[in-house]
């Protein structure tokens, strides 16, 4: 399948994204990012929206994620770095990117800074320069 044929289809994504410290305004600005997904057919699945967060402990909630990356046709972040828990799926996601060529596409690259060291910033915006590119 051709990159253009595969950006056409209907996906599953999984949006990682902080859920704990969310901020209102990433939350807005993630529900229009989805709306517009959705708009396009994509099933998206949102953890705040779509894992149950009722889990004293968090195991369930990272079993519940990861089921759900595995599952998910690519992986998109809403990127905040100082969210534990997104960084703790970004590592499942890269691990599948890493074996089944699973495509890591940024949803907020504008938001990302640019660091002169080695850092996870440099990282997501090298994989979404790679998924994201014309082929």
């Amino acid at each position: 399948m051709t990159d253009k044929a595969f950006r056409k289809r209907k996906r599953k994504i999984f949006l990682i994204c902080p859920v704990r410290n969310m901020t209102e305004e990433e939350r807005k600005k993630m529900e229009q990012y989805i709306k517009n997904l959705e708009k396009q057919g994509h099933k998206i699945h949102w953890p705040p929206r779509d894992t149950n967060q009722d889990d004293p402990i968090g195991l369930r909630i990272c079993t519940d994620n990861a089921r759900a990356i595995i599952e998910a046709d690519e992986i998109h972040v809403w990127w905040n770095p100082d969210s534990k828990g997104s960084l703790f799926d970004l590592g499942m996601a890269f691990m599948l990117d890493v074996l089944r060529g699973k495509k890591i596409i940024l949803a907020n690259p504008e938001n990302i800074d640019k660091t002169d060291s080695k850092s996870f910033n440099k990282v997501l915006l090298v994989l979404h320069s790679k998924n994201t590119k014309e082929k």
